[in-house]
């Protein structure tokens, strides 16, 4: 499963043109590394708009995630013997949370940005568990979940 995306950008020219100064000065290597450490400083100014956003979604019937996640078996056993979902399944960051008012059964929504995978084996107990799945990315899965959750 390749983590990597292609992305496109339009830049005009006099800024393509101080990217290829630089490349050519040898601070990096391509026009790639140049625009990918842009990106990392850009997060990195960003931290804490992104870290008050993991802790908004700490509340709640909530299993959300940033990066690349792994919907597993024994979480949704966990969902439905009403346990808090494991930590540790995300290749990023993940965040599930439970409240107080978990202690009766109820389904969890999966809400995150960047991929989502769920094993085809999973799918009953997907619809069983789950009430609501929003990703801003992509999600691998079945075509019942597909239609089920409108993805």
């Amino acid at each position: 499963m390749d983590k990597n995306e292609k992305v496109s950008v339009n830049m005009n020219i006099g800024t393509l043109s101080q990217i290829d100064l630089l490349v050519d000065q040898g601070f990096y290597s391509n026009r790639s590394d140049f625009i990918n450490q842009a990106v990392r400083e850009s997060l990195n100014q960003k931290q804490d708009r992104i870290n008050a956003e993991k802790e908004k979604h700490d509340k709640g019937n909530f299993i959300w995630f940033l990066g690349v996640y792994r919907l597993q078996y024994t979480e949704l056993i966990q969902i439905k013997e009403n346990k808090s979902p494991a930590e540790g399944k995300v290749l990023g960051v993940h965040y599930s949370t439970s409240t107080k008012e978990d202690d009766q059964f109820h389904k969890k929504r999966i809400s995150g940005y960047g991929m989502l995978y769920i094993d085809e084996r999973l799918d009953s107990l997907v619809m069983e568990t789950i009430s609501d799945i929003n990703v801003k990315g992509k999600v691998l899965c079945s075509k019942t979940i597909k239609e089920r959750y409108g993805l």
